[in-house]
């Protein structure tokens, strides 16, 4: 349900998903250093595209903003690898195929689409600083232009 979303200043949930190579990424991996997780629901599709290749086409000012960015989804391994080398994506994208990690993130609860209810991933982005603490969760982001948005929310130059 969606009465688990994170605040600022919770502590983000520990968590060890694998990506599109079938290894092992943990947060652990990122302790001390600030990351943007985004959850999206479903790889290969018009706007989970947009956003990735957005994030995909300002990696590098991100990384020089101190950033690093993980992309996650209950899709499976093997579609993430399709993805990644479709989509030419440069950062982890990562499955989450029981959405336990979503759920964690509170980006997984009820949706509404064309009158019908139902559970499912909701498109949401949490920034986690060298702490380990929540900065930033934002939840029903839309796909296109959330990236520039959301530089413009953490106070970084323009890519």
């Amino acid at each position: 349900m969606t009465d688990n979303r994170l605040s600022a200043g919770d502590t983000a949930p520990a968590f060890s998903l694998q990506n599109a190579n079938g290894d092992t990424v943990s947060l652990a991996n990122y302790a001390g250093e600030k990351v943007i997780i985004y959850f999206y629901p479903k790889a290969m599709t018009p706007g989970c595209t947009t956003q990735a290749c957005d994030f995909r086409d300002r990696l590098e000012r991100f990384t020089a903003d101190g950033y690093r960015i993980l992309g996650i989804s209950p899709d499976p391994v093997d579609k993430l690898e399709k993805f990644t080398e479709k989509e030419e994506l440069n950062f982890p994208v990562l499955s989450d195929e029981d959405h336990a990690v979503a759920e964690a993130y509170g980006a997984w609860g009820e949706k509404k689409n064309y009158g019908k209810v139902y559970e499912g991933l909701i498109r949401s982005t949490i920034v986690v600083n060298e702490q380990g603490t929540v900065d930033v969760a934002q939840y029903n982001v839309r796909a296109k232009g959330h990236v520039d948005k959301l530089r413009r929310d953490l106070g970084l130059a323009e890519a």
